[in-house]
């Protein structure tokens, strides 16, 4: 555990207010993307209104946002949608890529909005209907997230549907069986997409961890990376599985690169924490963190909720500040990691009434986890 009291964990550094605007506070490399990009930036450039440019380059923002686990690129990809954006009539096809960033921006009920009248206007676009599906297991509508699967499966490839009903069932019991039927798919699709097998494999992985599954789960997460090293989800979750394991050591490894993400940087946090053996590099890790919350919070942004109630309980010790932060990401995600900081929080707060509610919910959803299991213990 940590000696929080040798940290002065509360005690951030002020942030930093330039004199000037001519004051400069940080180089970044100029990333301008494939030949692609720069042909489809020069394009939008001449033309602002070319929409069929303008998705193109959109899309890969997006793309590129995910291979390089750069929040940047999204920002891009949004303003290259910048004549649609506020546009209530815009088009399908725009309406359909700003829910996909609404989403990333946590922004759930306005992306939905956007979803729903892309499925209404384009009943046959199956990636309206997958991205649909995911925003309702988000927020924890398993029935609307199956319905939308079911489109999803007379549409899609197959792997794509049944990955789809996968993630609509984790907080279900009907999890071992999707496992299940997911496995047997993706042993059959030799020729899917290389991202949808890293989506189906971190699943997989993330469904065999929650049975107690280490081993399976420890291979799923390595056929996972070994197509895609950088994805920040998958690194992010099988850091997780790592610290669960109790193997630090494996985690700082492989983060070391990867600490610009926040939540990131918080699991390198936490394995510095479960090592105990660098204090000094703790302490700055638990002090840039605090700083980039403090950040997140002038500017509004309450996107990382759930990872600020991990820092607040875990790295600061502040259980009841912990438990306001899981209470607030739990109005808006029910992930099962949502939960689990929940269930921590109102553990180490002592607060019955959140465990009982937490437990209630897990009932009625036939929630099965491990972990989740042994935090509702005792809960009365």
């Amino acid at each position: 555990m940590l000696a929080a009291g040798g940290l002065a964990l509360g005690c951030a550094a002020a942030p930093y207010r330039p004199a000037s605007g001519d004051t400069v506070v940080e180089t970044v490399v100029r990333r301008t993307g494939t030949p692609e990009v720069r042909q489809l930036q020069a394009r939008l450039a001449a033309a602002p209104g070319d929409l069929d440019a303008a998705l193109l380059l959109a899309r890969r923002y997006i793309a590129l946002g995910r291979s390089e686990t750069d929040p940047r690129y999204f920002g891009y990809a949004q303003a290259a949608l910048a004549p649609w954006w506020q546009r209530v009539d815009a088009p399908p096809r725009v309406r359909l890529l700003r829910a996909i960033l609404l989403q990333n921006g946590h922004q759930f009920d306005a992306a939905l909005t956007d979803l729903r009248a892309v499925t209404a206007s384009e009943p046959a676009n199956g990636e309206a209907w997958l991205t649909q599906a995911i925003v309702q297991s988000v927020q924890g509508d398993h029935a609307g997230a199956t319905a939308s699967c079911a489109r999803v499966t007379t549409l899609a490839d197959q792997l794509a549907g049944f990955a789809c009903l996968a993630a609509a069932s984790v907080n279900t019991d009907r999890a071992a069986a999707s496992e299940r039927l997911l496995a047997a798919t993706l042993d059959r699709a030799g020729g899917a997409p290389s991202e949808l097998r890293v989506w189906a494999l971190t699943l997989l992985a993330e469904m065999a961890a929650r049975r107690g599954a280490a081993g399976i789960a420890e291979q799923r997460y390595r056929a996972a990376l070994a197509l895609a090293p950088r994805d920040s989800y998958l690194l992010g979750a099988y850091a997780d599985f790592l610290l669960d394991t109790r193997r630090p050591a494996e985690v700082l490894a492989l983060l070391r690169d990867q600490q610009r993400i926040d939540a990131l940087l918080l699991r390198y946090a936490l394995a510095l924490r479960a090592q105990g053996s660098n204090r000094a590099a703790l302490a700055a890790a638990v002090t840039e963190l605090q700083a980039r919350f403090d950040a997140a919070a002038q500017r509004g942004d309450r996107v990382h909720l759930r990872e600020q109630a991990r820092f607040t309980l875990h790295l600061r010790g502040d259980p009841a500040a912990a438990l306001v932060l899981a209470r607030q990401n739990w109005a808006v995600q029910k992930e099962l990691a949502d939960l689990r900081i929940l269930l921590e929080a109102a553990q180490r707060a002592g607060d019955q009434s959140t465990l009982r509610a937490a437990r209630g919910w897990m009932q009625r959803n036939g929630t099965q986890d491990v972990m989740l299991a042994s935090l509702t213990r005792g809960g009365t």
